[in-house]
């Protein structure tokens, strides 16, 4: 059986999005460990790379802050608390494939990706909003520091 690894962004964008709601809505019981769990067993058949999954998710919980002060100059006219729960939580996911996964997913995967994620689960001008963010992203935030990295060498 194949890893299916967009099923298992769509479970961690899933996550992610509860957990996120859960939270807000000031509920003490939000588990992301519980929430993870439920959230693969429907699919244990149909991802086999949970690992990753599991990596996304905690990934972007340890680093949110982190990803939230670098999507804000990315879209100034959105403040990151008026962005749909939604579009914030695939950005976030998007981002930190492009910062901190490069090495198992390249660049071009990573916006695609988020961009069918917007697609599916955001509204109509979502995946143009994430492509043009997470494009700017990798201009600025990647390829800018790939550069740097190369010039120094």
């Amino acid at each position: 059986m194949a890893s299916n690894r967009h099923l298992g962004r769509i479970v961690a964008l899933q996550t992610l999005y509860e957990y996120e709601f859960r939270l807000s809505a000031d509920d003490k019981s939000a588990s992301v460990d519980e929430i993870l769990d439920r959230n693969l067993g429907r699919y244990d058949q149909e991802i086999e790379d949970t690992d990753f999954v599991k990596k996304l998710v905690e990934g972007v919980l340890d680093k949110q802050d982190e990803l939230d002060d670098q999507i804000r100059p990315l879209a100034p006219e959105w403040p990151l608390e008026q962005i749909a729960r939604i579009d914030r939580n695939v950005l976030r996911i998007g981002l930190y494939e492009l910062l901190h996964l490069a090495d198992q997913v390249p660049p071009k995967v990573a916006i695609n990706e988020a961009v069918e994620l917007a697609k599916a689960f955001g509204s109509d001008n979502s995946s143009k909003f994430i492509n043009g963010v997470l494009g700017t992203a990798f201009r600025t935030l990647v390829e800018d520091q790939t550069d740097v990295e190369t010039e120094s060498k």
